[in-house]
């Protein structure tokens, strides 16, 4: 009951960044909250998608509301192969709230990038407030984001914590090893959240 409260809060506040969450029932009948498609053997699934507020930052803590105040972040892309995949991967993992502009969409667009890099069409390009990085290296990314206070993890909040495993002791020399359980199909990962 929590869980689905907390939920509901989350999205009545206003949502928190864009995102899409799954609701989902596994083959033990047991329901399941995550935020990345559920394995193709999932019942009754269904599709929500968070949406922003206006000012996009609302629900956020107060310390990234700050960073997406002070320091908003653009990304100019387009389908520029890997770089570009790699750049959009590295934001959408952070979590953080940001615009992507494609420079091959309007001109207007393409103005605005070479406002931003001197003159230059290179993509991507990320701007941190006033910080402009050409080319993608993820280090430099990541500095600049960790500098102007953005989190590393994704801010959406907490809807649904996997039960920790338990853990066997490992067994003592005494004892006799028992063989190998059978092994049964790899199931995904449970999502954090």
């Amino acid at each position: 009951m929590k869980i689905l409260t907390a939920l509901c809060l989350a999205m009545l506040s206003g949502a928190v960044v864009s995102a899409e969450l799954y609701r989902w029932v596994d083959r033990d009948g047991k329901t399941h909250y995550t935020d990345t498609p559920p394995p193709a053997s999932a019942k009754n699934v269904q599709q929500k998608k968070l949406a922003t507020t206006s000012s996009g930052a609302t629900g956020l803590p107060y310390a990234v509301q700050q960073a997406v105040k002070n320091f908003p972040v653009t990304l100019y892309s387009s389908a520029c192969g890997n770089a570009c995949t790699q750049a959009k991967a590295l934001l959408d993992k952070r979590g953080l709230p940001y615009s992507e502009k494609n420079p091959q969409e309007s001109p207007e667009m393409e103005a605005a990038l070479k406002k931003v890099t001197g003159g230059t069409l290179e993509v991507p390009t990320l701007t941190v407030g006033g910080e402009v990085i050409k080319g993608f290296e993820a280090g430099r990314w990541n500095s600049a984001l960790d500098l102007a206070g953005y989190p590393q993890t994704v801010a959406l909040p907490k809807v649904a914590q996997p039960a920790p495993a338990a853990v066997k002791p490992p067994a003592l020399a005494s004892e006799p090893a028992s063989a190998p359980a059978a092994s049964s199909p790899a199931s995904p990962a449970p999502s954090p959240y």
